[in-house]
């Protein structure tokens, strides 16, 4: 049975509000920010997480700061607040949304350079406001694309969270598979727990149940046994970065995901908005990959599961070459090989 969705974020006057996402799936709680500070701290400490996600998260800390910024003059409010965009920026290296954000929301002081201070905070706060409007629209159409090549009464396989959690809401992956449901209620989900930090076990397990979607939850390990017992039709997965030859960085793990499902000829497909692309980087190599605490490996909530003292890795994401990829779902389309050509063609758009 489904039930009563809140939006992972929103405004709510001066106040931006935002799911706690590290205490699902047990507690629903709201996390209330009213200033610059505590919502990059959010971003960074992973009470919200996805790249649509913390790309709204940083335009709205951005409209935040705006209105802390004690200027008299126009000259000094541009100057603190390049630096504020910076702070934001740096949030989350990897996810390319994050930064395309913060440059949409400082376009406006750009394009307003005779505006007073108080006509720029309010266009920084309505450019922030309209970027969440955005993202629902845009997953909506990723959904209503995706849709399409997701077979009837399919068995699909989805990796870490891409859905409402990890946008302004409905997702990416999981908007493509809430629109496949839609449609045809007999497809299947198989939800992979996604170590270390159980984005698939906690939040797209959660949601998937809350929408009323039937769904599988296994481990990461299982996922090769299950394509080659031949249950699973497709894959469908988000995405942080997406370079210009279609190379992507996704959570760590997926690329894994991509060589199984290659050798089982299952199809493989990344849905993300246009805003996931990074046309400035050739190809996946230059992706910067955030290595996060240690301890996200070596512990469970706050408990050691392994001897101490011991090195750990953990990255906490990994490019896929873009051979491994069938096609990518965006909102004005499903982009196939060459993606060279598809990327530059769909930019422009």
């Amino acid at each position: 049975m489904t039930e009563q969705w809140m939006p992972p974020i929103y405004r709510d006057g001066d106040v931006v509000a935002i799911l706690d996402q590290r205490l699902l799936p047990h507690r629903e709680v709201f996390l209330r920010c009213t200033t610059l500070k505590q919502v990059v701290n959010a971003i960074k400490t992973m009470a919200i997480r996805g790249a649509p996600a913390i790309g709204v998260a940083g335009a709205m800390a951005l409209a935040l700061g705006a209105k802390t910024i004690l200027a008299a003059e126009t000259q000094t409010f541009r100057r603190k607040f390049v630096r504020m965009c910076e702070q934001v920026r740096s949030a989350r290296p990897t996810a390319n949304n994050l930064a395309w954000a913060v440059e949409r929301v400082y376009s406006v002081v750009v394009e307003n350079p005779q505006g007073t201070v108080a006509e720029l905070r309010k266009l920084i706060q309505e450019k922030a406001d309209e970027l969440l409007r955005e993202d629902v629209a845009t997953n909506l159409k990723i959904g209503s694309w995706g849709s399409r090549v997701i077979p009837h009464g399919a068995r699909v396989l989805t990796y870490c969270n891409a859905g409402a959690l990890a946008t302004a809401d409905y997702g990416t992956a999981l908007g493509v598979i809430r629109a496949a449901f839609a449609s045809d209620p007999t497809i299947q989900v198989f939800s992979c727990e996604t170590r270390p930090f159980l984005q698939g076990a906690r939040l797209t397990s959660y949601e998937l149940m809350r929408a009323g979607i039937p769904v599988t939850l296994i481990t990461d390990n299982a996922a090769g046994s299950l394509m080659q017992h031949k249950r699973i039709d497709i894959v469908v997965v988000g995405a942080d970065r997406i370079a210009a030859n279609g190379d992507t960085a996704n959570k760590i793990g997926t690329y894994m995901l991509a060589v199984l499902a290659k050798t089982h000829d299952i199809p493989f497909y990344v849905a993300a908005p246009r805003s996931t692309i990074d046309p400035s980087l050739p190809d996946g190599s230059e992706i910067p990959i955030e290595q996060r605490d240690p301890r996200e490996v070596t512990h469970f909530q706050g408990k050691p599961v392994a001897p101490k003292g011991v090195d750990a890795l953990n990255p906490a994401f990994d490019v896929t070459p873009n051979k491994y990829i069938t096609g990518i779902i965006t909102e004005v389309g499903i982009l196939a090989k060459p993606y060279g050509k598809a990327i530059r063609k769909a930019l422009e758009e």
